[in-house]
């Protein structure tokens, strides 16, 4: 990917992320990574490269962490109605009135007789009846799997953010090692 006159691209080696998300390196010394300023476009351009990609990413993320911070209370929700119809199931009334919403402004009243299966919507239009601890099982599953998501969505975006700042920062010192550059030029130009 990189010759030998090219400079070494942001993220080409060092550590990536568990998701595979890769480290953009600190520019230490500008030296040791631009050698003359005829590489100072093509080292700005691949951080502003990198950094598009690391914004990119962060949007990304940030749509998965707002998508799963919208299921999780729902999920936790449908797993209480199935634990507190588990409960009923095993207590001796034999059936539960209840009040449940039709639309925003329309209620019914029921009487749920107490049952061993209950029917949970997968998505895409598709229900399935499960079985009560089957169904408990599979919503502890997928809130646990949920909650997990998310905290990776957190960490993903910590580290995009720290990456998304050293990008910025070592576009700014090649930036300013630049103009140092042409100063030095002009000045020795002048001397001349």
């Amino acid at each position: 990917m990189a010759s030998s006159t090219a400079p070494r691209m942001p993220g080409e080696t060092g550590y990536v992320n568990p998701r595979g998300i890769p480290q953009a390196p600190f520019i230490e010394v500008v030296e040791d990574y631009v050698r003359s300023r005829d590489q100072v476009e093509s080292v700005l351009q691949s951080f502003q490269e990198m950094l598009s990609k690391y914004k990119y990413m962060e949007m990304s993320t940030l749509r998965r962490a707002a998508s799963l911070r919208e299921k999780i209370p729902d999920i936790q929700k449908t797993l209480d109605s199935v634990l507190f119809l588990d409960s009923k199931r095993n207590s001796d009334d034999s059936t539960l009135s209840t009040t449940f919403e039709l639309n925003d402004t329309l209620y019914a009243k029921a009487n749920i007789t107490p049952t061993d299966t209950v029917y949970l919507w997968l998505g895409a239009n598709v229900m399935l009846e499960y079985p009560i601890g089957e169904a408990t099982d599979l919503l502890t599953s997928k809130l646990n799997a949920a909650k997990e998501s998310l905290k990776t969505c957190q960490e993903d975006l910590e580290f995009l953010r720290e990456n998304i700042t050293t990008v910025e920062v070592n576009t700014a010192r090649v930036y300013n090692w630049d103009v140092q550059q042409r100063r030095e030029e002009k000045q020795a130009a002048a001397v001349k």
